[in-house]
């Protein structure tokens, strides 16, 4: 048995999110399409100062979570935000920070 899944779901999805996002690069491509507000159509690692290999293995981290969608059409493939997958990661990683946000222990370090 794999550790992580002694965690029940909500928890795995969270960290499944939080891998997700916890790199500069796929950070980049999440802004990059949103900043585009349409489908891109084409080569995202033009616009960003990786191979595109790398790009790739990012972009696949993505769609993988749902995150965003990759489309092929003919030579090239069309990518999207996902925007109701990333609603719902982000609503669900404010559930869980709000019961941390709101706790009323405080420890004091010295």
């Amino acid at each position: 048995m794999i550790k992580k899944e002694l965690f029940n779901d909500d928890l795995q999805e969270l960290a499944a999110f939080a891998k997700a996002i916890s790199h500069p690069a796929r950070l980049a491509i999440l802004q990059y399409l949103a900043e585009t507000k349409s489908c891109i159509s084409g080569d995202i690692s033009d616009h960003l100062p990786l191979s595109r290999t790398t790009v790739s293995q990012h972009l696949k981290e993505l769609k993988d979570l749902g995150l965003i969608h990759g489309s092929i059409d003919g030579l090239k493939v069309n990518y999207c935000l996902c925007s109701a997958q990333i609603h719902t990661s982000l609503a669900k990683f404010d559930q869980f920070f709000e019961s941390i946000r709101t706790s009323e222990i405080h420890c004091e370090t010295q």
